[in-house]
């Protein structure tokens, strides 16, 4: 099999049309396969390491970390935008229309090798976070698929953002413990990539020194108030340096990091809910995958 085509049919920027367009871009001799269950992504990587020339995913942030989670070192992997965010691809400067970036991959793409981070075992492409963050992820998958099976969008994102934050009544006290840095508010960031989402066309990238050539990036407020919001949006958008911040938590690549909770708090990576922890042992895995670009 020279190479193979993972699609995920209900990412919210795959359809049919968009498929075939996808497809005619690839090499000719690419064979598809469709997930249909969570997880199936992961099993196919795994199958298919260093029996293809090239593993292309078409599909959002989710599909791409099934594939992570199953590839090996040596397998060059092509990650198509196909999710209402796909950062994975963009923070790694690829096209966001997913036929142009099928068609670059396919033509004079060079490969890349990459880092990435784990978070007990499990791997991430580009963000962790324990917490508020993953809280608010938590909060989109509550509301459930639109009727064409798509996620909720930015718009939703933001919405359960300032909901969450409500509850809370923008106040948060330290809860968890970064070990060799102190205590901090339940809302620590963890970064494998020099984007950790997008707000639209925009980057938000708090530890705006992350790189996929280096090891991990915490970010993680002391506290939070109502009135410190503002500087909050500034750091997120990569405009001041966590470094300088006395009011943040800042660790920069590191290879290991450890968070004890007081409470079990939610966790996510690359924005999948992987359920309530206690505690989370963080490791970089540097040189870890090959991607094209």
């Amino acid at each position: 099999m020279p190479s193979l085509l993972i699609a995920n049919p209900w990412a919210s920027g795959v359809d049919e049309q968009r498929l075939m367009r996808v497809r005619a871009e690839l090499p000719a001799a690419t064979e598809l396969a469709l997930t249909s269950v969570r997880g199936e992504a992961t099993t196919l990587a795994r199958e298919v390491s260093g029996q293809v020339d090239a593993l292309y995913v078409f599909g959002g942030d989710g599909t791409y970390n099934e594939v992570l989670n199953g590839i090996d070192r040596e397998t060059p992997v092509g990650l198509i935008p196909g999710g209402g965010t796909s950062v994975l691809p963009r923070a790694l400067g690829l096209p966001r229309q997913p036929v142009a970036a099928a068609r670059r991959l396919a033509g004079d793409a060079r490969t890349r090798r990459i880092a990435l981070g784990r978070v007990n075992g499990h791997r991430f492409g580009f963000a962790c976070g324990i917490g508020l963050d993953a809280e608010v992820v938590r909060a989109v998958d509550e509301l459930g698929r639109r009727p064409d099976g798509r996620r909720p969008g930015n718009v939703a994102f933001a919405w359960a953002g300032f909901r969450t934050l409500s509850r809370h009544r923008f106040r948060l006290d330290p809860e968890v413990e970064v070990k060799g840095l102190g205590r901090a508010a339940p809302f620590v960031l963890v970064s494998n990539a020099p984007a950790y989402s997008y707000a639209g066309p925009f980057p938000l990238n708090p530890a705006r020194a992350a790189s996929f050539e280096g090891g991990l990036d915490l970010v993680a407020p002391t506290r939070i108030r109502r009135r410190g919001l503002p500087g909050a949006v500034v750091l997120a958008f990569g405009r001041r340096d966590p470094a300088r911040a006395r009011e943040l938590l800042y660790a920069h690549d590191a290879d290991r990091l450890e968070v004890v909770c007081d409470r079990p708090l939610p966790l996510q990576a690359d924005g999948e809910d992987l359920g309530d922890v206690d505690y989370a042992l963080f490791e970089a895995e540097r040189d870890a995958v090959t991607v094209l670009v």
